[in-house]
């Protein structure tokens, strides 16, 4: 934890902080919440966004992630037209757009 502290905390998350006038949000790992990094952060004067422990709705990426668990777990097949989107776009001028499939 003081190796957390040491190469990311007062290098990067207090400067950025402090300079933008910012608030600090973390999930509740177990490194953002030890006791080393709580006091660490009290004692740099760095607000610290309090919010519940395992509280999936204030971060995006864990509905994301839950969605496509899901929908991995149920299996459902990938829409046919989704090769469409492995193609390169060409240029047509000043617009671009997706080759018409051969399939």
């Amino acid at each position: 934890m003081q190796r957390y502290c040491d190469k990311i905390l007062r290098p990067i998350v207090v400067s950025f902080i402090h300079c933008n006038h910012l608030m600090f949000q973390h999930d509740n790992a177990q490194a953002h919440v030890a006791r080393i990094c709580t006091q660490f952060l009290e004692a740099e004067n760095v607000p610290v966004l309090s919010w519940p422990a395992y509280s999936p709705d204030m971060s995006l990426i864990e509905h994301v992630l839950d969605a496509l668990d899901r929908r991995v777990r149920q299996r459902v097949p990938v829409p046919a037209n989704i090769s469409n989107f492995a193609q390169p776009l060409k240029r047509s001028g000043t617009t671009f757009h997706r080759p018409q499939s051969t399939a």
